[in-house]
């Protein structure tokens, strides 16, 4: 498996609002309802890369096998040095190796940053990501019980934190 890791382009967009949907529909990873327009996603993008994040892509034979990002945590200035982050692999790349090559170059790009934490938030349910978010060194700090209501039942957040310098 030759796998890369590079910025965004407008071109991936349709294969990044494929991963996306699939887990809106599919998995409490994203706490959504509704599938998200073709629209919508360029709107949440551009807005992330306008205020200087970034959003990198896994690529392999030509292909978008997974993505990841982060941006602010809160809107609050005295969280400027706070970041939250999402990866997401495509279904047929999960446990290839995707998501830690993301992870590694969003981490990366956050100390270039010179920003201070990276946050996840995780469903409780979804114990794979919150033991693969431990193999980088992120720790627990805390759970919001009955924080999401999707699929007919509550679900509770993890919080993951990693501190970066």
């Amino acid at each position: 498996m030759n796998i890369q890791i590079r910025p965004y382009k407008i071109e991936d967009i349709q294969a990044i609002l494929e991963i996306i949907n699939y887990n809106i529909l599919n998995s409490s990873a994203l706490y959504d309802y509704e599938p998200r327009s073709l629209q919508t996603q360029i709107s949440i993008f551009d807005d992330k890369l306008k205020k200087g994040f970034p959003i990198v892509v896994a690529i392999e034979n030509q292909e978008v096998v997974g993505f990841g990002y982060y941006s602010e945590f809160r809107f609050r200035e005295a969280y400027k040095y706070t970041i939250e982050h999402s990866v997401y692999a495509h279904p047929n790349a999960i446990g290839k190796g995707v998501g830690k090559l993301l992870m590694t170059a969003l981490i990366a790009l956050a100390k270039e940053q010179k920003l201070h934490t990276m946050i996840g938030v995780i469903d409780s349910e979804n114990v794979s990501s919150i033991a693969f978010h431990k193999k980088f060194g992120f720790k627990i700090v805390g759970t919001i019980k009955d924080s999401g209501f999707k699929f007919d039942r509550w679900l509770h957040s993890v919080f993951m934190q990693l501190m970066l310098e």
